[in-house]
């Protein structure tokens, strides 16, 4: 499977970046008590930060709302996902747990502040393009609604659009049957690439540690 991001989506931004992570025999399940614990404890932590500074002051989360201004998109309407999530937990409505895909996933979004996508690798067919969505580009999002990716930065294969740091496809979306998967990582523009291949090597150490397999990564530009 070959992953590449559209000239026009480098063009409006020449330092957008992604990382890609390949992982094979997995068993996804119910999250370990360990991972639970401490996603709890994160949230609660942030839940305090929240009280003396603002979201939008976050560096990370000011470069993913300038990068879907430039695609065409509002951000305060459609806001990049680790920014929703930050918002839920300053409401204090603390992500519950999924299963342990989505929940490493979510941990490690809320930990580097950056959108992250987990998906099931046997439903995604073909190449994968990530790219600014047009017209067409629709697809029923993992809450169950119709959502139109027009002017969002998105990733897609031969069947469509399935996934963006905005909301992510259910027709995609890794589950417990999941044996196979393929986690995108959207790297805050101005980070360095040797930074950002330290972050996916730790990251995705991590996910074989709870569940197991083999992974292999790549930072794609």
């Amino acid at each position: 499977m070959e992953i590449k991001v559209n000239q026009e989506l480098n063009r409006l931004e020449p330092s957008f970046k992604i990382g890609a992570a390949f992982y094979r025999g997995i068993e996804v399940g119910e999250s370990p008590q360990m991972l639970q614990g401490r996603m709890r404890l994160f949230q609660e932590s942030l839940y305090f930060d929240f009280e003396q500074k603002e979201i939008k002051d976050i560096p990370e989360v000011q470069e993913w709302r300038s990068l879907f201004k430039k695609t065409g998109t509002d951000p305060n309407r459609y806001r990049p996902s680790q920014e929703a999530l930050f918002r839920r937990i300053k409401k204090q409505q603390y992500l519950e747990t999924i299963h342990s895909a989505v929940d490493l996933n979510n941990f490690f979004s809320l930990e580097y502040k950056i959108p992250m996508g987990i998906y099931d690798l046997n439903r995604i067919h073909g190449d994968v393009e990530i790219r600014i969505g047009r017209e067409a580009d629709t697809y029923e999002a993992i809450n169950g609604r119709d959502v139109s990716m027009d002017k969002k930065i998105l990733s897609s294969d031969s069947a469509g659009a399935f996934g963006s740091p905005y909301v992510d496809s259910r027709r995609t979306a890794a589950s417990p049957e999941t044996v196979n998967a393929l986690q995108l990582i959207y790297f805050a523009p101005s980070m360095e690439e040797a930074e950002a291949e330290k972050l996916l090597s730790a990251l995705t150490s991590m996910f074989v540690q709870i569940h197991g397999g083999t992974e292999e990564h790549k930072i794609i530009l």
